[in-house]
């Protein structure tokens, strides 16, 4: 992936959307998989997303597929469980990116939140979902995270997720971190989301909410997930 830091196997093309420029890596060969990451410039930059991406496509450890960076916009509003985004992120992005398939959806943080809310707004869009460390407020457990302005907006989407008696199962692999004070709202939804069918799992790994971790996870963690979704 030459010019932004990664292997030169491959090649970058910027795809312009209403309010937003897409990064896309492709594989040398051909296919019609994508996955699309939340944050994905500052996911692939620090988080090494497009170099894990490049290296287990190489060693056939996944099959093919192309990775989208999604820029995060304005971030508050956008990841914080907006219906507005969900719609614009599958109505007009996910389209214009993957015509025809479902993507997997991958984020950290907010942008892990943000990507289980869009799936589960507009499921047929999404194979699947990769979340790390997913900012599923709880008023009960996240009163220090009560001063965002859309905090009520997040615990208000958690509170029907993990209430509801079904949902859109898709394959998922949630990752927090063992020392993440948010590790019991992630063990929350996770619970949530296999009692509706998901065929979903969470890994409490080391570190903490930082890149660094979420790097490390990529391997053990997303590597089963694709193959899982997209065997090879």
């Amino acid at each position: 992936m030459r010019g932004v830091g990664g292997p030169a196997a491959g090649r970058w093309r910027a795809t312009r959307l209403p309010g937003l420029t897409v990064r896309i890596w492709s594989p040398p060969a051909r296919t019609d998989r994508m996955l699309v990451a939340h944050d994905g410039p500052e996911y692939h930059r620090r988080g090494g997303l497009g170099r894990w991406a490049a290296t287990a496509i190489a060693a056939g450890r996944v099959a093919p597929f192309h990775l989208a960076l999604l820029p995060p916009g304005d971030r508050d509003e956008w990841y914080s469980a907006s219906p507005g985004y969900a719609r614009l992120l599958t109505t007009e992005i996910l389209p214009r990116l993957s015509p025809g398939r479902a993507v997997v959806g991958a984020g950290v943080s907010l942008g892990a939140l943000a990507m289980l809310h869009a799936q589960r707004r507009h499921p047929a869009r999404f194979a699947g979902l990769f979340l790390q460390s997913g900012s599923y407020f709880q008023a009960r457990l996240d009163r220090q995270e009560s001063g965002f302005r859309y905090f009520r907006r997040i615990t208000g989407f958690t509170t029907r997720v993990r209430h509801a008696t079904r949902g859109p199962a898709v394959p998922a692999v949630l990752t927090c971190g063992a020392a993440e004070e948010n590790l019991a709202n992630n063990r929350a939804m996770a619970d949530a989301l296999r009692r509706q069918g998901y065929p979903a799992t969470l890994a409490a790994t080391g570190g903490a909410h930082d890149w660094e971790s979420w790097r490390d996870a990529l391997g053990p963690h997303l590597t089963p997930l694709l193959h899982r979704i997209w065997p090879v």
